[in-house]
């Protein structure tokens, strides 16, 4: 069902895994997809899935951490699409390893990744959508923030913080029709995944992951696109400032 149609979306990160899948879930529901990315082949390869499957997409060089090239990159979508009105934060990255261990040039890495991003990505298409009198941002965030995860201390910091952010942006922005909401991912198999599944021990750390979650399995990319794709159709216009767990039951809020 198109429920978008007519519609453009944003969505960073999306190269492959979890952000992949959600420029295609977006544009299986009619919307235009800006498939942003700092991997342009990744991107390029995305947009050529959406175009086989009979979507509409544009590929676009974006590095979230430079706010100058996320201006660039927003006014391209906005040329080709006339507007946003889908803005999707799922660009992230993180090394897993003890705080202690941690470099400053590390933290500058994941913190203007994880947090200066859709920072940057939200001040770049709020001019328009404010002009445009609505708009719908979606952040993924992760569980990381909400309960902790060894070895992602500042990754899990930048997490929270897209939180706290966004609960203000819905509460400063539902003047203007605009809803801010985040998605929050449990453990996903994506490649992140399979960099823990290669290491030492990375087999028996996936098991006892797996096992530890009352659904039985690890969530999947489109577990996660179908979070978003609910936070961007009509039935959630009324919804706002809301933190939503896909994670099989692993956590459950209050």
């Amino acid at each position: 069902m198109a429920t978008l149609k007519g519609t453009s979306a944003f969505v960073t990160g999306a190269g492959g895994g979890i952000g992949r899948a959600i420029a295609r879930r977006l544009a299986a529901d009619g919307a235009s997809v800006a498939v942003a990315d700092l991997n342009l082949a990744g991107a390029r390869d995305t947009e050529a899935l959406i175009r086989a499957d009979g979507g509409t997409a544009r590929a676009l060089l974006i590095d979230v951490a430079d706010f100058a090239a996320v201006r660039a990159a927003v006014a391209e979508a906005e040329r080709a699409y006339g507007r946003i009105d889908l803005l999707v934060n799922n660009a992230g990255w993180d090394r897993i390893e003890p705080f202690v261990d941690n470099t400053p040039e590390l933290w500058e890495r994941v913190i203007g990744i994880n947090l200066k991003g859709p920072i940057h990505c939200c001040r770049a298409v709020l001019d328009g959508m404010i002009a445009g009198g609505s708009g719908t941002i979606v952040s993924i965030s992760s569980d990381a923030a909400r309960v902790g995860s060894s070895g992602e201390a500042v990754y899990a910091a930048c997490k929270g913080g897209i939180i706290s952010f966004s609960k203000t942006l819905a509460r400063e922005l539902a003047r203007h029709h605009i809803t801010v909401n985040v998605v929050c991912p449990g453990p996903t198999d994506t490649p992140l995944l399979d960099e823990i599944r290669g290491g030492e021990h990375g087999a028996k750390i996936i098991a006892a992951m797996t096992r530890a979650i009352p659904l039985g399995r690890l969530g999947t990319p489109d577990d996660v696109a179908a979070a978003v794709a609910f936070f961007a159709s009509p039935g959630a216009a009324y919804i706002t400032g809301q933190v939503l767990s896909v994670s099989g039951g692993l956590t459950m809020a209050g």
